[in-house]
């Protein structure tokens, strides 16, 4: 058998009595993940910021599996190199087939790399963080009695030096023009294999909407963050302006309010806005290009690849070429990650804009008749 120690056994992190290896918990969904961005700083219409990127690598210690994913959308292309191997005993090891991130300057600084490989994707470049990293609000969630979600996570906004290549085209990431948002989490949540639904025949684990809006302008940015289930609770949400002055306090926005315009026929967001009553904030929420992560990546669509799934003693990397119009219309079903414009009181800034409507969801202020219109 081997050994569960690692070299990161030596500093003094421990928080339970067992190796780094181990976490404090046997639930198999279990994970600890990294999850970045790379999108134009000024808007994406006709030049070479008419791109965006994402990656994800994650952690799985109950399922013994690591994995990996860069997606990037440029003109008519979805573009996927995804990576899995076993977990070793070492949890530093984050290189997985060509993909690994290195961490600089913890909560400042890290490097991403994609390595040369088959579908034409290759990125070294850091990130730098533009505001501190802000501790997110505790997601938890129950489901007939089960702990579905238990997560915490880290998110910031930054920028890109380095370089990106996607098939013929090599982009130089520069900070004034290439900005990002990357999250850190870990915790409980659904991976792996499905699991035999039993009590849970035909309910959807993640029901309702998801708003993630990490926005970047010239001297703060704002976090937005809100699970809402179909009758109005929400296990999670979060607003908050953060300033680049260090001496200046966060400030916390209230309870916000969601009015979202679908285009019509879809799940996907055309326009939002998003109030904040108690601090007097209105933005105005403009979509620009869409990434449709969930196909590909392991976001739960794929029935062949999902965030911790295994797939043999060996590692694996595939890649995927598809056409944005051939993947849009299953993976609106999914989470969808969009660069955005953000405006309010004279400040424009840019973003992600991260959405999903799991279930027959009712009420989330949807407009223009889309699937998810609200119901008589």
């Amino acid at each position: 058998m081997l050994s569960p120690l690692s070299p990161l056994d030596d500093y003094p992190v421990h928080q339970i009595s067992e190796p780094m290896r181990h976490v404090g918990t046997s639930d198999r969904n279990f994970y600890d993940r990294y999850y970045f961005n790379i999108h134009g700083a000024a808007g994406v219409h006709g030049t070479d910021d008419e791109l965006f990127a994402v990656i994800g690598l994650g952690q799985y210690p109950n399922l013994g599996v690591a994995d990996a994913f860069v997606s990037v959308m440029k003109g008519s292309d979805h573009r996927v190199v995804r990576s899995s191997k076993t977990l070793g005993a070492d949890r530093m090891d984050t290189a997985i087939g060509p993909i690994r991130v290195e961490v600089i300057e913890g909560l400042r600084r890290v490097r991403v790399v994609v390595e040369p490989n088959d579908w034409g994707i290759e990125l070294d470049a850091v990130y730098d963080g533009f505001s501190e990293a802000i501790l997110e609000a505790r997601h938890f969630d129950r489901q007939f009695g089960r702990v579905t979600f238990d997560s915490t996570r880290f998110a910031q906004t930054g920028s890109w030096t380095g370089t990106l290549r996607t098939g013929d085209d090599e982009i130089t990431l520069t900070p004034d023009r290439w900005w990002g948002s990357r999250d850190r989490s870990w915790g409980i949540r659904p991976v792996g294999e499905p699991e035999g639904d039993g009590i849970r025949q035909g309910a959807n684990v993640m029901s309702g909407m998801w708003n993630y809006f990490p926005m970047q302008f010239d001297d703060h940015a704002i976090m937005y963050i809100c699970h809402e289930r179909d009758d109005g609770e929400r296990p999670l949400v979060q607003s908050e302006r953060v300033w680049v002055d260090p001496d200046r306090p966060i400030e916390d926005l209230g309870r916000s309010e969601h009015e979202h315009h679908l285009i019509p026929g879809t799940r996907v967001i055309d326009r939002s806005v998003i109030r904040f009553p108690e601090a007097g904030l209105e933005i105005t929420c403009t979509p620009l290009l869409a990434n449709f992560v969930s196909i590909g990546t392991g976001y739960g669509i794929d029935s062949d690849w999902r965030h911790g799934m295994y797939h043999g003693p060996d590692p694996v990397t595939q890649g995927l070429v598809l056409a944005v119009d051939e993947v849009q219309g299953l993976a609106q079903y999914g989470i969808v990650d969009h660069v955005a414009e953000f405006s309010y009181d004279g400040h424009v800034g840019y973003g992600l804009l991260e959405h999903g409507f799991f279930g027959p969801y009712r009420h989330y202020g949807l407009l223009d008749g889309g699937m998810g219109a609200p119901a008589d």
